[in-house]
C-alpha cells in the first residue's frame, strides 16, 4: 500500500495544504478582530494547528492509520475535524478523499467496516457519525442502512438474549462480541447523530443494558450492584460485571470501581435515551461528576492508570456536557466551573509543538497521534460550537 511519509511528500502535502485552504478561503474564527472571547479564538488556533498535522499525514488512500494499514474508524474520527471546521468544510479535498475512504469500506448488509476485524459496531458507529456530520443528502441511504445495521446489532430477544440477561440492550465490537458499555455508547452517539427518531426500539432497549452498568442499586437489578449508590459506572455488566478500573473496597466489601470516562459515557448515553434531569439514574450520576471532577486524569481511575484512556475522557466529557446543555459545572465545594472553557485551555496546554496530541500512557491505541489528535479536536469542537 502506498503510503504518503517521507520528508518529500511532506513538503508536497503542505503545498497542496496551502493551495486548498487558499481555495476554500473562509473567515479565520481565531482573527484578533473576532468579536469571540480570547479563549474560542486560541481554541481555534489549536484546532487549526491539529488539522494541519493531520492533513500532512493522510496517506494516498485518503485514511488514516490505526496501525500499519489505514483505518476507517480513525478515518472517520479525523474527517469529522475536517469537515467541523469553517476553514476546510465537507467539500475540502481533504475531506472529499477522507470520505471516499470510508465508503469504500459499506459492506452489502448496510455496515460499514473492515471485514474479519471483528470491529464491525465500533467502525459502523464511528464512520455514521462522519457520514450524518457531512449533511449530504448523497449519504442519506447509506445512513438509513447504517442505522438499521447497528440496530440488528445489538443483543435482544431475537439472540435469545431477552431482558433478563446482562447482555440486553448493549452493544460489542460485533455480532460475535459480548456487550459493553463503550461501543453501546458509541452505537447510541451515531445513531443520535444521524437523526434516528427519539421513539425508536433501540433506546428502550440500550437504556436496560446503560442502568445495569450504573453502580446503583436501586436502578440496577444485578448481583454486583446490591448496595451500591455511587451512581458512576462501569465497563460492562456482563457476568460479575467489569471495570477497567478494577475494584475498589468500600465499608469492607470488594466493589467494582467506577471510572470517568465510563460514567460520562454513560450519563450522555442516559440523555440520549431520552431520561430527563430529574430521574434518579441521571441525577446520581451527574452527583458522581460532581464529586470527580477534574481535567488532570480519567478520574478514579486508580494510581498510576489515571492517565489511561485520558482522550477517549476528554472527547466524552465534552460531548456528555453539551448534551447537559449547561456551560458551568458546579462540583462538589460549590466550586462553579466554565467547563468549556477550562477543557480547552487544558488541552491547548498538552499540544505538542507539531499540533499533534498523543498520550504517553499508550494503552487503547492512545499512542497514535492520529487517533488522539482526532479525540482532542472533536472534544474542542463540542466545546466550542
Amino acid at each position: 500500500m502506498t503510503r504518503t511519509t517521507g520528508m518529500g511528500v511532506a513538503i508536497v502535502a503542505g503545498a497542496v495544504l496551502i493551495m486548498t485552504v487558499a481555495a476554500h478561503a473562509k473567515p479565520k474564527l481565531d482573527d484578533p478582530k473576532s468579536t469571540l472571547p480570547a479563549w474560542q479564538r486560541q481554541a481555534h488556533t489549536a484546532v487549526r494547528k491539529g488539522l494541519n498535522f493531520l492533513a500532512s499525514t493522510q496517506r494516498a488512500n485518503g485514511g488514516w492509520p490505526l496501525r500499519d494499514e489505514s483505518d476507517p474508524a480513525v478515518t472517520a474520527l479525523v474527517a469529522k475535524c475536517f469537515i467541523q471546521f469553517p476553514e476546510y468544510g465537507v467539500d475540502h479535498p481533504i475531506s472529499r478523499r477522507a470520505i471516499k475512504f470510508i465508503t469504500q469500506s459499506i459492506q452489502t448488509d448496510g455496515g460499514i467496516y473492515v471485514a474479519g476485524q471483528g470491529l464491525a459496531n465500533y467502525q459502523t458507529s464511528v464512520c455514521l457519525s462522519a457520514l450524518a456530520a457531512t449533511r449530504d443528502e448523497k449519504h442519506k441511504q447509506t445512513i438509513a442502512r447504517a442505522q438499521a445495521f447497528l440496530a440488528k446489532g445489538q443483543w435482544d430477544e431475537d439472540d435469545e438474549h431477552d431482558r433478563d440477561s446482562s447482555w440486553h440492550g448493549g452493544a460489542g465490537y460485533g455480532k460475535h462480541k459480548r456487550p459493553d458499555l463503550s461501543n453501546t455508547q458509541m452505537m447510541l452517539e451515531a445513531l443520535h447523530d444521524s437523526g434516528l427518531p427519539a421513539d425508536h426500539p433501540v433506546y428502550k432497549k440500550a437504556l436496560v443494558f446503560i442502568s445495569r452498568s450504573q453502580m446503583l442499586t436501586e436502578s440496577n437489578d444485578r448481583p454486583f450492584a446490591r448496595g451500591t449508590s455511587d451512581g458512576g459506572f462501569i465497563y460492562t455488566p456482563v457476568g460479575d460485571g467489569e471495570s477497567k478500573a478494577g475494584n475498589v473496597n468500600i465499608n469492607g466489601k470488594q466493589r467494582l470501581r467506577s471510572y470517568g470516562s465510563m460514567t460520562y459515557a454513560g450519563f450522555k448515553s442516559l440523555l440520549y435515551c431520552g431520561l430527563s434531569r430529574d430521574d434518579q439514574r441521571v441525577r446520581s450520576a451527574m452527583k458522581w461528576i460532581q464529586q470527580h471532577y477534574t481535567l488532570s486524569e480519567n478520574p478514579n481511575m486508580p494510581g498510576a492508570q489515571n492517565k489511561q484512556g485520558l482522550y477517549y475522557y476528554y472527547h466524552v466529557f465534552a460531548r456528555a456536557l453539551d448534551a447537559w446543555g449547561e456551560d458551568f459545572l458546579v462540583d462538589e465545594n460549590d466550586v462553579r466551573h466554565p467547563w468549556r472553557l477550562e477543557l480547552c485551555d487544558r488541552l491547548t496546554d498538552l499540544q505538542r509543538p507539531d499540533g499533534s496530541w498523543i498520550n504517553e500512557a499508550d494503552r487503547w491505541y492512545e499512542g497514535n497521534p492520529q487517533l488522539v489528535t482526532a479525540y482532542a479536536i472533536l472534544a474542542i469542537q463540542a466545546a466550542v460550537r
